[in-house]
């Protein structure tokens, strides 16, 4: 506070506010601190990021010019890598640090015949539908529910050290600049997805309920790997890192995939497990990340250890009461997400989402606990005016 005289009857009080860097307004809301202004998370993960088609415009909106990158140089995977100059733009105060598949699978893709099968690292396919747009269409251990075939199948080796031979040096290089949060984002790594992924997701849930030893030996081999994986990746990113961002999608429009019963009978046990296994190698908080109406479980994320939660799908469920999950959870939990993306973000006016994102603020952000982000990817039926409205609107109403 500065107290002026000169001219005035009375001394004239001048209120000074001092900004935070964007780590520092980071770390205030990961300690459940009141920061300056509400902290924007756009463009570190495919979960907070942009899909090509999106940055594309959002690009020629801005007059801003630049060869295309992929998050993870996985061109298939479709999520833009946002250049520096855009996430400046953007206000985003965090950056991404990312693993990435074997040389010897990125260079036998990139080998393939144009439009051709994508195959990972796991044995999964991804097909092209329209242009640009893939879908896992490939499920290796589909029309299986033996062990043997589990035991017998070619897992992906999880100490190839091109999948993390990078991760130091930009990891070192965000914290010596020491500017911005980093959310550390291993991809490939969430167990269940996985899961899903390898058989396909209807025969995955006929095989939780038909063949439960099934289907939890390979949730747990899966996540004995994605831990192999992670501890080479945690001992890469060093103590230089604030969020590790792990999940997998629980969640449908109105409900769970799976009972609570179910969940916690055969598939929290692997979470906490692999939760844990986490907190043991870092210090960073854990940034959850699961679709669709997930309010019943959240006991059991906070007791877990999940330190934030997204995308908070608001047009989900029980996950649209904003200010009960604030008052059941917000002790507990920091809220990253919640701009929707089902309706407000590709089909509402700018005016419409700088009004949505004041709700959003003024309930989920109240005392701080609130990092904006879209919910999941910005697609491409996101045209750029909403995009700038949104971040723009943080700048007039995320200010405390």
């Amino acid at each position: 506070m500065i107290i002026c005289g000169g001219g005035y009857t009375r001394p004239h009080v001048v209120y000074i506010y001092m900004s935070l860097t964007s780590r520092e307004r980071v770390l205030a809301v990961l300690n459940h601190e009141t920061p300056d202004r509400v902290p924007i998370v756009l463009g570190p993960s495919n979960a907070t990021g942009i899909s090509m088609p999106a940055y594309r415009n959002l690009k020629k909106h801005l007059g801003f010019e630049a060869p295309e990158k992929y998050l993870y140089d996985w061109e298939e995977l479709g999520t833009a890598l946002v250049d520096e100059p855009i996430l400046e733009r953007l206000h985003s105060d965090v950056r991404g640090v990312h693993d990435r598949e074997p040389l010897h699978i990125r260079e036998m893709n990139a080998r393939r015949e144009p439009g051709s099968t994508y195959f990972n690292s796991w044995g999964v396919g991804s097909v092209e539908g329209d242009p640009g747009t893939w879908f896992p269409f490939v499920h290796p251990l589909a029309e299986t529910h033996s062990i043997a075939d589990l035991e017998s199948y070619p897992w992906p080796d999880m100490n190839d050290p091109t999948r993390v031979a990078h991760v130091r040096a930009e990891a070192g290089k965000l914290r010596q600049d020491n500017q911005y949060a980093i959310l550390a984002t291993p991809w490939l790594a969430f167990p269940l997805e996985r899961a899903y992924a390898m058989q396909r997701m209807d025969r995955f849930f006929l095989n939780l309920g038909r063949h439960p030893d099934f289907a939890v030996a390979m949730v747990t081999k899966i996540a004995e790997l994605c831990k192999t994986l992670m501890g080479h990746f945690l001992r890469e990113c060093g103590n230089n890192i604030d969020m590790i961002k792990i999940g997998d999608d629980l969640g449908m429009q109105t409900s769970l995939m799976l009972s609570p019963k179910m969940y916690r009978k055969l598939i929290k046990p692997i979470h906490a497990d692999y939760i844990a296994f986490i907190k043991s190698h870092t210090k960073a908080k854990v940034f959850f990340h699961t679709d669709g109406d997930v309010f019943d479980l959240l006991p059991d994320f906070v007791e877990m250890g999940v330190d934030i939660l997204n995308p908070i799908q608001t047009s989900a469920g029980k996950m649209s009461n904003l200010d009960e999950l604030k008052k059941q959870f917000g002790k507990n939990l920091v809220f990253c997400g919640a701009i929707d993306t089902h309706r407000i973000l590709p089909f509402g006016t700018p005016d419409e989402v700088r009004a949505e994102v004041k709700r959003i603020i003024e309930s989920l952000g109240k005392d701080g606990g609130y990092m904006l982000a879209s919910v999941h990817t910005i697609m491409p039926d996101v045209p750029p005016e909403n995009i700038l409205a949104m971040v723009d609107a943080v700048e007039e109403f995320g200010w405390y």
